[in-house]
């Protein structure tokens, strides 16, 4: 798989600029990449339910209990740290994100899906590679290239590698079936 660098120079290359050699090399094309890396990677990883990025955890509710709303307050996941919530108990309860908590109208233990922090490149799939590389391109384009026309040409490859990435992903078991109800039941 590629490292760090190899993403780095992945988007140099859609910038057609020179590559670095180590992520920390002192390079304007290092620095200026090396800077933003932990939030695009987080970003991009937010975009999409990624099938290498998914975590599953059963949570305790906290003593502590909301003010309003909801009847239970959990703590969201640290190990691995929890960037975004995709489904509670089967998606059949009524929860919310605030903070980093998840309130909800649910039994403990509130069972998620979420999208996980994963800073180990060796574990990324190939198109989340080309996607994030795309990503960090359109980011540092204008800064790069001193162009307009560049940037929007970048920020295209992105949203291109971004729609193949999550169409090769979604490839990967059986398609979710949508959860009905007793209503919709009687109508189909």
């Amino acid at each position: 798989m590629a490292s760090k660098v190899d993403i780095f120079n992945l988007a140099l290359s859609v910038l057609g600029d020179d590559t670095v050699l180590l992520p920390d090399q002192a390079t304007e094309q290092a620095r200026s990449l090396a800077a933003i890396y932990d939030t695009i990677r987080d970003a991009t990883l937010t975009a999409h339910p990624w099938n290498f990025a998914m975590a599953r955890k059963s949570l305790p509710a906290e003593s502590a209990t909301p003010e309003w709303g909801f009847d239970q307050q959990f703590a969201l996941p640290s190990d691995p740290f929890c960037l975004r919530v995709w489904r509670a108990n089967g998606r059949r309860t009524g929860w919310r994100v605030e903070g980093r908590k998840i309130l909800a109208n649910a039994e403990a233990p509130l069972q998620i899906l979420y999208i996980a922090r994963i800073e180990d490149t060796e574990l990324f799939s190939f198109t989340f590679i080309d996607a994030l590389a795309a990503h960090l391109a359109g980011t540092v384009a204008y800064k790069r290239t001193q162009s307009r026309a560049k940037e929007s040409d970048a920020w295209g490859v992105y949203e291109k590698k971004l729609v193949l990435a999550r169409s090769i992903d979604g490839q990967e078991g059986d398609p979710e079936q949508p959860l009905t109800d007793s209503f919709l039941g009687s109508r189909i």
